[in-house]
């Protein structure tokens, strides 16, 4: 099948599971405990509607944004994914390539299976870095030092994960980070030779920021000693944009606000930490409340369309980030299958903008939902 069969999200989603060995694809697709809290985020936004308008010109449409006062021609960028090159061998270059040809943000993992160096440069300046603290917080450190010498401009601070959440699809598999192998992969990888043999000719993706002396990573390692104080010897070392990513609460958007950070990214981690958080759509708008109508606020988790983005914006998000689904979109036919999701992606949300009447982000933003 060619990238002509991905019409939504969905689409790539199956065509990713049959191409994927089962490991990968619950690793990709997983989220914690019986993944509830994964149903919870996408029955929330599907019981969100949009109200549509008629009789309105909206012959000329735009979906341009700007974000920390740069142009992107999009309202949606690229979460921060680690080891992507398991949906395919180069996918964090492709992520990178689209990132620049739409001008927005590419979230480069601390966990990414290419080294952010390459990455800033791939995506032509257009992605941020997003960081774990982790252990006693020496080795997080150092890989902002890293991310300023190779000229990220935004740093992405990812707080909700003071423990990795327990997936049991993973671990049912055996996932691994470093990747190891074992008989059980071994035989999921022959039943998948579509996926395995470029994989072996590329070789065994890793988490490339450590493959650097001095940069070791433990995924397991508990990253629970990270506090307020951590934040404000962060703010102090970091002089660029800061985006606080995985909240959910607004007393912590207040406080987050007065520590100075930059931008705050509501997220429930796509449901893969905590299985009872609720669902992100739910306290977008009491965030926004308690930030005020001008602080930069984003959102990501359980997104799968344009019309989902239009959701986010019109219940207080300024930009949204999509995650999964590109990289079932890369799993299922490559590069052009990335490609031709994007695009359905920008065609679902113009199209449905027509039918809400407007033309531009900011009408969306005024009062285009209601529940």
């Amino acid at each position: 099948m060619g990238a002509s069969a991905i019409h939504s999200a969905e689409d790539a989603r199956r065509l990713a599971r049959r191409r994927l060995p089962w490991m990968v694809f619950d690793y990709i697709d997983g989220a914690a405990g019986a993944e509830m809290g994964a149903g919870r985020n996408r029955s929330a936004l599907d019981a969100m509607t949009l109200r549509p308008r008629i009789l309105r010109d909206v012959s000329e449409r735009s979906l341009a944004s700007s974000l920390f006062d740069r142009p992107a021609e999009r309202p949606f960028g690229i979460a921060p994914m680690g080891m992507c090159n398991l949906s395919a061998p180069g996918a964090d270059l492709m992520l990178a390539r689209i990132a620049a040809r739409h001008e927005v943000p590419l979230g480069v993992s601390t966990v990414a299976s290419t080294a952010m160096e390459d990455l800033i440069v791939e995506a032509e300046g257009h992605a941020w870095f997003q960081l774990y603290f982790s252990g006693d917080g020496s080795g997080t450190f150092k890989l902002v030092d890293r991310a300023k010498a190779a000229g990220y401009e935004t740093l992405v601070l990812t707080v909700d994960v003071p423990e990795v959440g327990r997936r049991p699809r993973e671990l049912r598999h055996g996932f691994k980070m470093p990747f190891k192998m074992g008989p059980k992969q071994v035989m999921d990888f022959a039943l998948h030779p579509r996926w395995s043999l470029p994989v072996l000719l590329k070789g065994k993706p890793e988490m490339a920021n450590f493959l650097m002396d001095g940069y070791d990573f433990d995924r397991t390692e508990s990253r629970a000693k990270a506090t307020w104080e951590t934040l404000a010897r962060l703010r102090d070392q970091w002089a660029g944009n800061l985006v606080v990513k995985g909240v959910l609460d607004a007393d912590d958007a207040q406080r987050l606000k007065s520590a100075g950070v930059d931008a705050i990214q509501v997220s429930s981690h796509g449901a893969r930490q905590l299985e009872s958080a609720p669902a992100p759509i739910t306290v977008l708008p009491e965030i926004r409340k308690a930030v005020g109508p001008d602080f930069p606020l984003f959102y990501d988790s359980g997104l799968r369309s344009g019309e989902d983005v239009l959701k986010a914006l019109a219940n207080g998000a300024d930009f949204a980030f999509f995650g999964r689904i590109l990289q079932f979109a890369i799993a299922a036919e490559g590069e052009a299958g990335l490609e031709q999701l994007w695009s359905v992606l920008s065609e679902e949300m113009s199209i449905a903008m027509a039918q809400l009447g407007v033309t531009s982000l900011d009408e969306v933003r005024r009062n285009a939902c209601y529940r």
